[in-house]
């Protein structure tokens, strides 16, 4: 107990950088709850009771609009810690903060457009595999759009700055599969709901996006396998048909893996196979690949990068590309 003031003071750290670092500029009602639990002794003191892989904000935050029905502020907050701590905690320890952004396909569809087709799709850290169907979306990059193939699919729009190479159609997809601790089922309305509830409040596009998404990927379900990306990768991608290019790609996960020497020995694991390897991380995660990306990094942008070469710089949830690579 008498590490207690350190560890809370910790978490309130945690809970200003999040405010200053990720909610700021983006969600004003984030922002401002996430100062306000830094200063709430009792919020702080039930996050301190949870593991320390179970405190990060997103999860709290999740876990609340799930529970009540709509994001929280202060006064909700606090009184879910007061009078419902056991569903709170139950909620924060059965989920993971697993957000399923199809957006993402929009930074990413350029460089699987341009690989030899046609393609087999591998993504770690999968969560319900929205990823997985950028064939069926359509996408608008202000100055190059494609259709959707999918009737009903969501349009994405991206704000695509230099000579990136924009396609004007979708890749040939002829098998894909992911990978996940934890998968979610499109067809699961608890599932669906979860995934409703990790969006920001102000982000109304993005829920009607995820909405029409699912509704697209539950014509056709993905198929999500449950393992880990050091055991379990090397046996999907030898299922994967041979005579076409296997890409194996993640976006916002390794961040999840803590131990450095793991997320090394995952891109050994990808680099030694036939897949090509695509990442979309934040800078951090991979300092060898961001070492070689343009400076000053701007702030808040997540990187992309081929083979461990860095391309472009990326909005968080796919709504922006800024490529910086020479023209391909």
């Amino acid at each position: 107990m008498t590490e207690q003031p350190d560890e809370l003071g910790r978490l309130a750290d945690r809970y200003r950088r999040f405010a200053s670092d990720e909610a700021e500029g983006v969600s004003p009602h984030y922002e401002r709850l996430a100062r306000e639990i830094a200063d709430s002794a009792d919020i702080l003191r039930f996050l301190s009771a949870l593991p320390a892989s179970r405190r990060q904000p997103n999860l709290l935050l999740g876990a609340a609009t799930l529970i009540v029905g709509r994001p929280p502020d202060i006064a909700v907050l606090t009184d879910l810690v007061a009078s419902r701590a056991d569903e709170l905690r139950a909620t924060m320890l059965s989920r993971t903060t697993q957000t399923n952004e199809p957006a993402r396909c929009a930074v990413l569809l350029p460089l699987l457009a341009a690989l030899p087709q046609p393609l087999a799709l591998i993504e770690v850290g999968a969560s319900a595999g929205l990823c997985l169907l950028p064939d069926r979306y359509g996408y608008d990059w202000g100055h190059a759009r494609i259709a959707p193939a999918s009737p009903g699919a969501p349009v994405f729009r991206c704000a695509a700055t230099g000579p990136a190479s924009l396609p004007a159609a979708p890749p040939h997809i002829v098998w894909r599969a992911g990978l996940d601790l934890n998968p979610l089922d499109v067809m699961s309305d608890e599932d669906a709901d979860w995934l409703n509830a990790l969006i920001w409040p102000e982000q109304d596009d993005r829920r009607r996006h995820l909405q029409a998404a699912l509704e697209t990927a539950r014509r056709e379900p993905p198929r999500i396998v449950c393992g880990d990306l050091l055991a379990d990768l090397v046996s999907l991608m030898a299922e994967a048909p041979t005579d076409a290019t296997l890409v194996v790609f993640h976006t916002a996960v390794l961040a999840y893996v803590s131990d450095v020497e793991a997320r090394r020995r995952f891109v050994d694991t990808v680099r030694r196979s036939r897949a090509v390897w695509i990442s979309n991380e934040v800078p951090s995660v991979f300092p060898d690949v961001a070492i070689r990306a343009p400076t000053p990094m701007p702030r808040g942008k997540f990187l992309l990068a081929v083979d461990g070469v860095p391309k472009a710089w990326t909005g968080p949830h796919g709504q922006s590309l800024d490529w910086f690579a020479p023209g391909e």
